[in-house]
């Protein structure tokens, strides 16, 4: 039997608990730190203080050390130990002292008392120290004196009194700053707890908000980085909002679009089937092949169309040499010019135009445009039809024109035809096209922060379609 182990998963902190972590924790080594700084320093004034009084009692001690008048003359202490116990006494501490000659004999005192360290003979000195002295620990001084004679005086008292005074220091100090201590954690979990609420509300509205609602959220906050945050919020509701509006706009062209290319590929297909001569049948499917074809170009034009609602999202630019970009254009739509007896050609493509932008969106700009100059550029007269892409270059500029020596247009028929889905005269006359490309130039021209317009040429007849690049150039002359 293969028993399975369920790992339990990782919980991750809450940003109150994180934030409440890092304050309090480095205030907590704080107040430790503090803590004990302040112990020590207690310790060491009340532990001078002591030390201080166990020295005036073995200066007292000392000042009654006397030779006496026999011969050889001897040290003696003039005072009994009833008069000793009465000048070394204290209230709260037992008191021990010794007094020692010379040669290390007792003179007076109690037996065994040493100090914590063997003095250097013939040198007054006096030394501090903690001691064991009938199985108690002490605190002691040891005071060697020369005069009248050398001897050492040992002080000893037990340590009760220094320590309460201690702990009393020491809860005195500690207590308040505890509760200081506790007092801030409480203020910060309040504090962190109301600034954090902003937060909180804007969580909740983002949970109970409805997948199809994208109205901006309506969040009050008392901090900037809650305001960022709703804002960055909002920004991207706006484009998932643009993105579905994109996204169903781009399914009713479709589904407008489409149906009528696609209805008629159907009617003449049920025309042909009806027949039983092939000379119909052939008809039908070279309405069918052409019928087709439009309807190709319209899907074309409409993944155009998507293509530049997403570009609007996530449009890279770079580097592009815009003279090449016209040659290749030229190139690839030469052929289908010569089938339209139409004279396609180039100006001011022997010079380097490199401007930063998205050679897709140029390349779909070039295409457009040449595409409507082969189709509506014919002149209404026997002249043969030309068309010309020209590159020219003022200031900071990069001018892209389109030319053709077709009948033009009205300058109410130049701005109605940048719209989506409208159509000329020409357009409508010929069956040809839904009006969309020029609507995707416009689009184009809008993503890569250039300008568009258009205009009839100033000799003669004829239509320019106008294509401004404001991004300063980095030109190179050269020949192709």
């Amino acid at each position: 039997m293969t028993t399975v182990h369920q790992l339990t998963p990782f919980i991750k902190p809450s940003l109150r608990a994180k934030l409440m972590r890092h304050v309090l924790v480095p205030l907590a080594v704080v107040w430790l730190i503090g803590t004990l700084l302040s112990a020590g320093i207690a310790n060491y004034f009340a532990q001078k203080a002591f030390d201080r009084s166990l020295l005036d009692d073995a200066y007292a001690v000392a000042g009654h050390v006397r030779l006496n008048e026999a011969w050889p003359p001897q040290l003696e202490i003039d005072l009994s130990s009833t008069e000793i116990g009465s000048l070394l006494f204290d209230q709260s501490e037992s008191m021990f002292f010794a007094v020692y000659r010379e040669n290390g004999s007792l003179m007076a005192g109690h037996a065994g008392l040493k100090g914590p360290a063997d003095l250097v003979p013939g040198k007054s000195a006096i030394e501090f120290g903690d001691v064991h002295f009938q199985g108690r620990p002490m605190r002691s001084v040891m005071l060697h004196q020369l005069k009248p004679s050398p001897f050492t005086i040992v002080v000893a008292q037990t340590n009760r009194s220094r320590t309460h005074l201690l702990e009393q220091l020491l809860g005195y100090s500690i207590l308040p700053q505890l509760m200081l201590f506790v007092s801030i954690a409480i203020w910060l979990r309040w504090a962190i707890a109301r600034d954090l609420q902003p937060l909180v509300d804007l969580e909740l509205a983002v949970e109970l908000r409805d997948a199809a609602d994208l109205e901006p959220m309506l969040v009050t906050s008392n901090t900037q980085d809650v305001d960022k945050l709703n804002a960055a919020i909002n920004a991207l509701l706006a484009r998932i909002q643009d993105g579905l509006n994109a996204q169903r706009e781009f399914s009713g062209n479709v589904a407008h679009e489409l149906r009528t290319p696609l209805a008629g590929i159907r009617a003449l297909a049920e025309y042909g089937l009806q027949s039983d001569q092939p000379q119909a049948w052939r008809e039908q499917l070279v309405r069918i092949q052409d019928s087709s074809k439009r309807a190709s170009h319209l899907a074309d034009q409409l993944l155009a169309l998507a293509l530049a609602d997403e570009a609007d999202l996530t449009l890279r630019r770079e580097s592009v040499r815009l003279d090449l970009l016209v040659t290749n254009a030229i190139v690839e739509t030469s052929a289908r010019a010569r089938a339209m007896n139409v004279d396609l050609g180039a100006e001011g493509v022997e010079q380097a135009f490199t401007l930063m932008g998205n050679p897709t969106l140029i390349e779909g700009i070039l295409n457009n445009l040449i595409d409507n100059a082969l189709r509506y550029g014919k002149p209404q007269s026997l002249a043969p039809a030309q068309v010309t892409v020209r590159l020219s270059a003022m200031e900071d500029q990069i001018e892209l024109t389109v030319v053709d020596n077709g009948p033009g247009l009205t300058q109410e028929e130049c701005e109605q035809l940048l719209a989506r889905g409208t159509q000329g005269v020409a357009g409508q006359a010929m069956r040809q096209g839904a009006g969309f490309g020029l609507s995707i130039v416009t689009r184009y021209a809008q993503l890569l922060g250039a300008t568009f317009w258009l205009q009839n040429t100033k000799v003669g007849s004829g239509l320019e379609a106008h294509l401004s690049f404001k991004t300063p150039r980095a030109p190179s002359v050269h020949t192709h």
